[in-house]
């Protein structure tokens, strides 16, 4: 089994981290591919010709309980509720141009790491209420489909001894590679091992909107 205390979390293309309240209780994944069969008159079979692969998908089921501090469980699911939504802190975002779109994201457990998704559907299911009707408990179900080919594909099983998988951070205006370190592994100093996973020579001429590998670190 896995280790206790290693928590589920999804990891948000705007640099957001969203803690699972609890693991959920499974997970599956879907990969599939496109293939085309030409009629031929007088063959019962036709022979198969590949088109396309195609965006895989994924579904998780999540529960929140805030019966322990009497907060609405909202605070927890509307973060989920909001990666189906245009996000404003993207790059390149400009309203003007209305070029706005959600975020991807990418769900962690363990070694386990999602093909990087989107949120295609979220149901929410509130279970128990407090005497005031502010909803406590509740089950949520994702629906993430694959956003972009990812070579990084997930591991089959959470528990496999495959080496730890690495995670993606986007550049954002303003941000240097200590402070994206002090954010992954609360230590700034870490920097280098960033810069040397993304063959970075110069850390100042990191721009916004550039994708790193985040590697995993001793300690």
């Amino acid at each position: 089994m896995m280790k206790t205390g290693t928590k589920a979390y999804i990891e948000v293309e705007t640099g957001d981290k969203i803690e699972c309240m609890f693991n959920p209780p499974e997970l599956s994944f879907t990969v599939s591919s496109s293939w085309k069969g030409a009629d031929k008159p007088g063959q019962a079979v036709p022979s198969l010709e590949f088109t396309s692969g195609d965006s895989g998908s994924m579904s998780l089921e999540l529960f929140f309980d805030t019966t322990t501090s009497g907060k609405s469980v909202t605070v927890h699911t509307n973060k989920i509720i909001e990666l189906t939504k245009v996000s404003t802190k993207l790059s390149g975002y400009d309203k003007s141009k209305n070029n706005g779109r959600p975020p991807w994201v990418i769900f962690h457990w363990g070694k386990f790491r999602s093909f990087k998704s989107v949120v295609s559907s979220v149901s929410v299911n509130y279970i128990h209420f407090s005497n005031t009707g502010d909803p406590l408990r509740a089950r949520v179900n994702i629906d993430l489909t694959q956003y972009e080919d990812d070579k990084k594909f997930p591991a089959q099983n959470p528990t496999s001894g495959t080496p730890a998988p690495q995670r993606s951070h986007m550049v954002q205006p303003g941000e240097s590679l200590d402070r994206i370190a002090w954010q992954h592994y609360g230590d700034a100093t870490q920097w280098r091992a960033i810069a040397q996973a993304n063959r970075i020579r110069d850390p100042f001429s990191v721009r916004p909107g550039t994708m790193l590998d985040i590697p995993t670190v001793d300690g």
